[in-house]
């Protein structure tokens, strides 16, 4: 949880503290206030980095330093970034400095901002992208076997790019590819279980809709025996691959199918369904997260109730009632909230 955050030089802010309560709280706001930029700074405290920027861009114009000091739940918190001449970026975790915030020192967060609506009808990268954020956060060792497997991905995509290959040469890459591949493609499948098992309950107590969400991991081999059959593949499509230039199959080729009743939502899915079952997801991520770790996530909700109905409004703030949550939105509505239950912060 964070008590209290200041900001210095940070984006819009020169110098402002903010508090927030264990319960909700409403960033309110016109546009272009710095509703976003006050939700970033929280994310930037607990997981050193921003969802949607740079560094150097988190630095007020004209200035050569920000600062975030944040008090939490578990001591103080602070970011340091400096831009002379390129971004430096250094922490202090209960009084004791950093160079990277490491997964212990990292507070649980769960974003929603209204990119994450593209994952459903975006490219495959961006389902890849959530299911890799929630296992890289809840199972040991997987953050470095896809930064091990996408190492081994550029080295045997250069020797495709060649053109002075062969497959005697590539063969070791192959071998290590389809054994990091197959732990990877392992762990996905596992999740999308989970979440399979989830997804419906979750989407209903948001929508109280009768329609059938499904979760399906799309992979570009079968699942069983995946590492030798992938191995197989690599070899067999050895020229095709020297053709195109890049690795065809594999993890990072992959996706995961979202469907509902059958069908895909970017084809029957509005719009507001579509940010219900991202919410829904979201919600799956948030148990996930507090299951594994034991932490409990904060909530972070960029403008989530445009393009909801009232009915959907009101559940998911039902949902929100023993979660530290933080919501960007421009005005308090009534209608969603017991402003004598909510911390509002007007920006």
């Amino acid at each position: 949880m964070i008590a209290e955050i200041r900001l210095q030089q940070y984006r819009s802010y020169l110098d402002q503290n903010f508090k927030f309560s264990p319960g909700v709280n409403i960033i309110v706001g016109s546009n272009a206030s710095g509703k976003t930029n006050l939700l970033e700074a929280v994310m930037v405290a607990c997981q050193g980095s921003s969802f949607r920027a740079s560094d150097n861009e988190l630095i007020m114009h004209s200035k050569h330093w920000a600062r975030i000091d944040a008090k939490s739940s578990s001591g103080p918190r602070s970011v340091k970034l400096k831009n002379n001449p390129t971004t430096l970026k250094s922490f202090e975790i209960n009084n004791k400095p950093y160079k990277q915030l490491s997964l212990n020192n990292q507070l649980p967060v769960v974003l929603f901002e209204p990119n994450h609506l593209l994952m459903l009808s975006g490219s495959p990268e961006l389902r890849r992208n959530y299911l890799d954020g929630i296992l890289e956060l809840t199972k040991p060792g997987y953050k470095k076997a896809k930064r091990d497997y996408l190492k081994t991905l550029r080295q045997r995509n250069a020797l495709l790019k060649s053109g002075r290959t062969n497959l005697n040469e590539l063969f070791p890459w192959n071998i290590r590819l389809s054994h990091l591949g197959g732990d990877i493609a392992a762990s996905r499948h596992e999740l999308v279980l989970t979440l399979n098992k989830g997804i419906n309950s979750a989407y209903r107590a948001l929508s109280n809709s009768k329609d059938k969400i499904a979760l399906n991991y799309k992979s570009t081999v079968e699942l069983d025996s995946y590492e030798s059959l992938l191995l197989k593949k690599l070899d067999a499509d050895y020229e095709l691959d020297v053709l195109r230039g890049f690795t065809a199959h594999g993890p990072h080729r992959e996706d995961l199918e979202i469907l509902i009743n059958k069908k895909l939502p970017s084809m029957v899915a509005s719009r507001g369904e579509a940010r219900t079952i991202t919410i829904a997801l979201k919600t799956l991520e948030h148990n996930i997260i507090k299951h594994s770790t034991g932490k409990t996530p904060i909530i972070l909700l960029d403008d989530v109730f445009s393009e909801l109905d009232d009915a959907r409004s009101m559940q998911l703030t039902e949902l929100m009632n023993n979660n530290q949550t933080i919501i960007t939105a421009a005005n308090l509505s009534s209608r969603y909230f017991k402003t004598n239950q909510t911390n509002q912060i007007r920006v």
